[in-house]
């Protein structure tokens, strides 16, 4: 089994949205709206600014994803490469798959000389933690705090 991993392109944008949904869905239990989440991903397609996904591969088919966005550090003078949305489609779990996603990002992130990658995970989601603990991530010692309009 050969897993590979590239840049997402405009052609991904069909699979990333339901990846989307079925990640938000399976991790909250919320349901997405199907233009808002075509309309998010294509945005960042359309924005280099906002970021990139990676999209891995089984054996030449889409397996999985994950997005890449950018919070500049001023305490430090660079980039952390924030990794949201991961989804691995379940036929492809525990193959592998995320951490081929996982030294991908963190390949790139070092050579474009970013300060540190981050991620968050809910709170219940003690399979998750264990996968990231497992790769080297350590849980830090922020909340996450927000305000929706």
């Amino acid at each position: 089994m050969t897993i590979s991993v590239r840049t997402a392109t405009r052609a991904d944008i069909a699979h990333v949205a339901q990846w989307n949904s079925a990640m938000a869905w399976e991790t909250e239990r919320k349901v997405l709206d199907p233009a808002t989440i075509e309309r998010g991903v294509t945005a960042v397609l359309d924005e280099p600014r906002r970021g990139f996904y990676l999209i891995a591969e089984r054996n030449g088919m889409p397996c999985g994803c994950l997005l890449v966005t950018y919070e500049w550090s001023d305490w430090r003078a660079g980039d952390f490469w924030w990794i949201q949305s991961v989804y691995v489609v379940e036929a492809a779990r525990r193959d592998g798959v995320f951490r081929r996603l996982y030294e991908d990002v963190q390949q790139r992130a070092k050579h474009a000389g970013a300060v540190g990658l981050r991620l968050y995970v809910e709170t219940e989601n003690e399979r998750a933690q264990r996968t990231y603990a497992g790769l080297g991530m350590e849980r830090c010692h922020y909340f996450m705090y927000e305000a929706e309009f």
